[in-house]
């Protein structure tokens, strides 16, 4: 059954003479028209389809050697110019920094790659020449918390980032299936691993942050060992969501990681590129393996996931079709007024809650409670102080660029 929560806004939270008699109905249409901010598939800023309105959402690793110049000297700008090109396209940013990448150096800074005693450590992955970071040199432990820190301090409250997702190992996805995995040395130990999540908690209070569900693996993470880590407010992306094992070795970490944490946290993900036939039929009727997108999508309440090969495959129309079906959507089902007071009810018909704050407002004036975490399935009804017989409800938020708007759903007849 659908939860009913009363929200008193613009006034008291008691009862107030007038409000809840004769109210009328007030009719109202309106329609989601476009994949709605914060959610949907989402492109590499450097795609030749990325500007488009078929997507929301930009992504862009970062070796954290581009951003940290010298022992405690970061410069930022590459990040802005990323968050400036997306939101210059009416999109949001979704970011990774890495160590760790098949093919290229280390992202290690320079700096520390200069200390006498920083070894890092040169293999092979996927057949390429890769770096590996040193995590046996407590500078790099102290840089990577600090360079959260300044992070978090600069782009936590801003409009342009949506997510952050953040991790070890090749592509910070948490593994080093191919090449040399070794805790403590290539990959950070567990006790880092755990002051890591802790710190993380600490630093962000409005920009969620995600790691691969692959953190859910014994042997390289302190979570099986120290379950009250799993309370930590992080959310996972799954970086090879439709998969041909997806059953038999994701759906594992999904479960470990807590079927319940798309409540309160996001879950992103991307295209598996264990094959090419995965990428192809990603978003044909039956997936690539028997499954269609949108079924395993709602399975998992996704929220985002990274897409950044499906032009290739697939019209932009299609494209956005999928994007809409992922994350929060908002439906308005009671809209009236009483002459001093509205009355608004809003629902959210998607699959995940909205993970950003947003407001109900009326010709403006915003209700005082967000609707952040609002659950599928969830009711929850606004009054606010209104004399206008028919006043202008919009959906407001700090967490939006230039040409970004929050739809809803409505079909309320008013009074018959």
């Amino acid at each position: 059954m659908p939860r009913l929560l009363l929200v008193l806004l613009g006034c008291a939270l008691i009862p107030t003479p007038g409000i809840g008699q004769d109210f009328r109905p007030i009719p109202l249409q309106s329609q989601i028209t476009r994949v709605q901010p914060w959610t949907g598939l989402v492109l590499w800023d450097t795609s030749e389809s990325v500007k488009t309105d078929a997507v929301s959402l930009e992504f862009r690793y970062f070796a954290y050697s581009e951003i940290v110049t010298a022992k405690d000297t970061f410069d930022w700008s590459p990040v802005e110019r990323f968050l400036a090109g997306a939101a210059a396209r009416g999109h949001q940013g979704v970011l990774r920094f890495y160590f760790d990448y098949p093919g290229k150096p280390s992202g290690a800074p320079k700096y520390l790659n200069d200390l006498p005693d920083y070894r890092p450590i040169t293999g092979k992955s996927e057949g390429k020449r890769t770096g590996f970071a040193d995590w046996s040199h407590p500078e790099l432990k102290r840089m990577t918390l600090d360079f959260y820190t300044q992070f978090a301090r600069k782009f936590d409250r801003d409009p342009r980032l949506a997510y952050l997702e953040t991790g070890f190992g090749l592509w910070a996805e948490y593994h080093i299936y191919d090449g040399p995995m070794k805790l403590g040395q290539t990959f950070p130990d567990k006790a880092f691993q755990r002051d890591f999540f802790k710190h993380l908690s600490n630093q962000f209070e409005r920009t969620p942050w995600l790691m691969s569900i692959d953190v859910a693996a014994e042997a390289r993470t302190p979570l099986a060992e120290e379950s009250e880590l799993l309370n930590l407010p992080f959310g996972q992306f799954d970086d090879s969501f439709l998969g041909k094992d997806h059953a038999k070795w994701n759906a594992k970490n999904w479960k470990f990681l807590g079927l319940d944490r798309w409540k309160t946290q996001p879950r992103g993900g991307e295209f598996s590129y264990y094959s090419d036939h995965d990428q192809k039929m990603a978003l044909a009727p039956n997936g690539p393996h028997g499954i269609a997108f949108e079924t395993l999508a709602r399975e998992y309440h996704l929220s985002f996931i990274i897409a950044n090969d499906q032009p290739k495959y697939q019209p932009l129309s299609r494209i956005a079709e999928a994007g809409k079906a992922l994350g929060y959507r908002l439906q308005v089902t009671q809209f009236a007024s009483n002459g001093t007071h509205a009355r608004v009810e809003i629902t959210n018909t998607g699959i995940a809650p909205p993970f950003h704050d947003a407001y109900v407002a009326l010709d403006g004036v915003r209700a005082k409670q967000s609707l952040r975490g609002l659950l599928p399935g969830e009711k929850r009804t606004y009054v606010l102080r209104t004399t206008s017989a028919a006043p202008k409800l919009t959906i407001e938020s700090d967490r939006l660029v230039p040409g970004q708007r929050i739809e809803f759903q409505a079909d309320l007849p008013g009074q018959q």
